[in-house]
Formats: C-alpha cells, structure tokens, sequence
C-alpha cells in the first residue's frame, strides 16, 4: 500500500526529533488509521528501533527488542542476542549510552499491549525521562491503538503525565486527503470509493480502479469471506470489549433510530455512557441546527465512519444471504442501496469543503453545520459568521449526477427565510456530483471535482 498524505503529522514529527533533548512523544488512533506507516516514513532516515507490542511476559519482550537492538546497536563485549537484557531499566540505560554517539529513534508500537505485562513501564519510562540528561540522543515514541489507555497515559496523576512534548491523535482521510489514494479514479468514482469505504488507508487501498463499482461491491462484499465484512466483523468486536452496548448502539443509529429516546427504546437501557464513547471514538457525531447551542434538544446521532455504516446499514440487510453463498444473487439488492446510502455521505463531505475554504467563504466563519425544524424545512449547510453567529451561506448537496441550479435555489431561499436572514444578505452554494448547471452569478458550484481533488480550490470556490 502506497504512503500518501499526513503532510502535516510528518512535519510535527520532524520539529519534535529536530528538538535539543526532546522528551517523548505520543501517536494514537484507531486501528488500520495507518500509524505504523506513518512512523515508518518518519523513521526512513534515521537509525531507529521499532519494538512492537505483543501482550508478552515482560522477559519475553525484553528479549524481543534485545534482539532488534543487536542489529541496530550492536554491543561490542555482549551478544545481545544470546544474552538479553534482563529488565526494561537495562535496556533504556543501554539505547541511552548507543544513542550519545549519534541519535536514535526508539519506537514502542502497541504500547498498551506492553503494559498489558508490564503495568510498572511507565513508571520506568518517567524515572528514566526525569533523570537522563541533556547530552542523551534518545528519542522515545509511544504508539498505540487502544483509546482509552492512550488517552489514560496521558492524564494527571498518570506516571507520565506532562512528560511529554508531542501528542499526535491520527484520523482517517478526509474527502480531500482520500483523493491522493485513489489517483486513477475520476473524481465521481473518488466519492464514491469514499463514500464506501470512509477514511482508513488499508480500506481505501482495497479498490481497484481497474474494475467496475459492480465488480468491486461483488468481490469486496458479496462473498462470506470479503474484506468488507470480515472487517465490520472485526471492528465491532474489538470495539465491543469497552462494553456491551456499543454494537447494539451503533445498529439502532444504522437503522434510523437517531434520537437519544429511540436508541434507549432499541437496546432496552440508557445509552448516555455508550454515545459518548463512540463519539470519543469518532464513529458516531451528534448533530443539532447549527444556529442552536450545545444545550439544544434537538440532537440527533449519525454514524460517521462511512466504512461503518455501509457495512451496518446495507450489507447488514443482506449479511444472511451472502454467508449462505447467495452473494452473486443479491448484489444487485446491494449496489441499489448504495444511493440511498451515499445521500448524507455526501452532505457530509460537501459540509467539510466548505469548513475547509471557510475563509474564503467569510474571514469570520465560526460554524458550518446543517439546520432543520422538526419535521419540516432541512438545509444541508448553513455557514454562520462573527460573533452574533450570523449565516452568510446556505447550501444544497444532492447525489445526482448532475442537477439545475434554477430548480433548487427558489426551495432553498424559501427555506432560509426561517433563518431570520434577508436572502439579499447570503450566498447560495449547490452540490452535485459532476454538473450543476443554471448557476446565476455569485452561486457557489461544488462538485466531486471541487472536494476530491488536492488543488487550493481557490478559483473553483470563487465562482
């Protein structure tokens, strides 16, 4: 799998190594984020050990990365390969004497898994940072997948908490950063590659731009073995260890309950603990008018990890049938699901295009959210500005090919009138997937185009 992106992450990380006596830094995110490739790269050029791990007795790991540090530091009166070190004290004073010739970067991958046998190691981590001096060319990075203990690692009280000069929380691709791993699609095919897969490397990595939508639903879903399901499989499991209620939770979101009362009338219990969890995790969002504060009531929850949701929301439908061999049989049931499912998917990514230009929108943008009033008008994107929180821009996104702007903007200046604004005072964007034709003069057009591509979108977001 090709390495693209993370621009930014690459950067911190090199001001972080460049540093005089750096103390240690942390990466964290979900599993299959790409982290492990992300230190690769920043490792490319340097000496480095990567020590990843495995849940083993602390004698066993110790012996792990005894080994790996023979290869990269080799001792000159011991076999370290043959006579490991005895203790995680050892090996850090060892890598600190190697590293005062010249610096090196030691990587803990995995690191809750350490502590999983090793719970004293931050202890010794801290002992070790508070006590090694400036003339020591030891960089440690701690890396793991497990949120909660990462985030634990962190927090006052914790052995290592304010002992460390970068923490770095990796996220999946946004629609832009998707786009350079899908370089041979058109922008269409980008979206909807996306829109499908979200925003995990190793998910994207899975399409063939050789072959049809048809034929990579059939080979990625439709076969009891495939990639798609075997990884929803996974990814509840695992995620169902911080406790019961999250898979049942995520399936009522999945199958339109959105409010908190009918997700409670779903699982039989309070889901208050659950959401939050899942939100920490980024997998659900909650959703309000944009024009209302935190405290409103009208709040719904939406799955966020695109991934997630076809899996639960259209292949779930048809998960009895594929595991029965009946795969070929309902593919067609599965790609006509993909519009339905691709509607607020795509209002989604036409929502972070905007935050993305949003000072070219207004240099005072603070908010970009959808606005609806109980079971009446909905508007998709609704851009807010200044203090008084006023909204400059309304927006429209449809998951059509191609759509006339003169058809939407009477409806979609109708409904903003109940923003309290004069229409005179916004500006009207719609979003198609490739044509938005019949656009008077100062109506944003956006198109796959316009958020699936890595130019500045400054020209295209002025029109």
């Amino acid at each position: 799998m090709a390495f693209v992106n993370r621009r930014s992450e690459l950067a911190d990380l090199e001001t972080w190594w460049a540093r005089t006596h750096p103390r240690p830094a942390m990466v964290w995110g979900r599993r299959r984020v790409g982290k492990t490739a992300l230190l690769q790269r920043f490792a490319s050029d340097k000496r480095s050990i990567f020590h990843l791990g495995t849940g083993r007795p602390e004698r066993g790991e110790v012996a792990q990365l005894s080994r790996k540090v023979h290869q990269i530091a080799p001792s000159r009166v011991r076999n370290l390969a043959e006579s490991p070190f005895q203790s995680w004290e050892e090996a850090l004073e060892y890598l600190d004497a190697a590293a005062r010739e010249a610096p090196l970067l030691l990587v803990f991958d995995e690191f809750p898994e350490m502590m999983s046998k090793s719970p004293e190691l931050p202890g010794i981590l801290r002992a070790f940072v508070d006590t090694t001096g400036p003339e020591s060319g030891l960089r440690i990075l701690l890396c793991g997948s497990a949120m909660r203990t990462m985030e634990a690692i962190q927090e006052y009280r914790a052995p290592l908490y304010g002992r460390f000069d970068l923490s770095m929380q990796l996220h999946p691709f946004r629609p832009h950063e998707a786009a350079e791993m899908l370089p041979a699609l058109n922008p269409a095919d980008r979206a909807l590659a996306y829109g499908l897969l979200g925003g995990m490397p190793l998910y994207l990595s899975w399409w063939d731009a050789g072959e049809s939508v048809r034929e990579n639903i059939s080979r990625l879903a439709c076969r009891p073995t495939a990639p798609m399901l075997v990884e929803g499989d996974y990814l509840l499991a695992t995620e169902a260890r911080h406790g019961d209620q999250l898979a049942d939770v995520l399936r009522a979101i999945a199958e339109g309950r959105t409010k908190h009362q009918e997700i409670s009338d779903a699982i039989g219990a309070d889901p208050s603990r659950t959401l939050r969890e899942l939100q920490r995790l980024r997998l659900i969002e909650r959703l309000m008018p944009v024009t209302e504060t935190e405290k409103s009531r009208r709040r719904i929850y939406q799955i966020t990890d695109n991934f997630l949701a076809f899996y639960l929301r259209v292949l779930g439908r048809y998960r009895s049938e594929i595991d029965r061999g009946l795969g070929d049989t309902v593919l067609n049931a599965v790609t006509h699901g993909i519009d339905d499912h691709m509607g607020p998917v795509w209002e989604t990514a036409f929502r972070d295009h905007l935050r993305r230009y949003a000072a070219q929108i207004h240099a005072e943008t603070v908010a970009v959210g959808p606005w609806w009033r109980e079971g009446r008008d909905e508007i998709d994107a609704v851009v807010l500005a200044g203090r008084s929180r006023t909204p400059v821009m309304v927006g429209e996104a449809k998951w059509a090919r191609k759509v006339d702007a003169r058809r939407l903007l009477p409806r979609l200046v109708q409904k903003s009138a109940a923003l309290g604004v004069e229409a005179e005072a916004l500006r009207f964007a719609i979003c198609a997937r490739e044509t938005v034709t019949g656009a008077g003069e100062g109506t944003l057009t956006v198109t796959a185009a316009d958020i699936f591509t890595q130019d500045t979108g400054q020209e295209r977001l002025s029109r």
